[in-house]
């Protein structure tokens, strides 16, 4: 399977969003959290991050359909914050996540990495875990539901 990562733009906002609320759909069901879970934005909020000029959003493209999105915000001392990413539930299970960090590490630089991803989610800690990722033992509960964890890669 051919993956790629293609740069979206503000006038791809309309299907980021909708691939967004369908990759997001099932986390936001189980955790019930309408302030964080990308599911639950409006469109607004993706215009706003595609406008912004310290973030880099690209289209996950598997076999030259769009799969998922992975998006980069890079602070002014080099640290990059990884996320949102997502791959389509149809699209799981075939290491495309797994190149898609490959490929941003690639385009970005493979050091000075961070995140944060749902504690409760072992398939989300093991991903990037095997990517490099370590926790750093700061956790922040979102609600009685769920907890975010932190990771860096240095």
């Amino acid at each position: 399977m051919h993956v790629e990562l293609v740069r979206a733009t503000v006038a791809d906002a309309q299907e980021l969003w909708q691939m967004q609320k369908e990759g997001f759909a099932a986390l936001l069901e189980k955790y019930q959290d309408f302030e964080l879970n990308p599911a639950a934005e409006p469109i607004d909020k993706t215009i706003m991050r595609l406008q912004q000029p310290y973030r880099d959003f690209y289209f996950i493209v598997a076999d030259g359909r769009n799969v998922g999105a992975i998006s980069v915000r890079t602070a002014p001392d080099g640290w990059k914050k990884l996320g949102p990413l997502w791959v389509q539930p149809a699209w799981w299970g075939n290491g495309i996540a797994q190149e898609a960090i490959r490929q941003v590490e690639a385009i970005h630089g493979a050091d000075k990495w961070m995140l944060d991803t749902i504690l409760q989610e072992k398939g989300n800690c093991h991903l990037y875990e095997k990517m490099g990722y370590r926790q750093t033992g700061a956790t922040h509960v979102v609600n009685e539901r769920m907890t975010l964890v932190d990771y860096v890669k240095e």
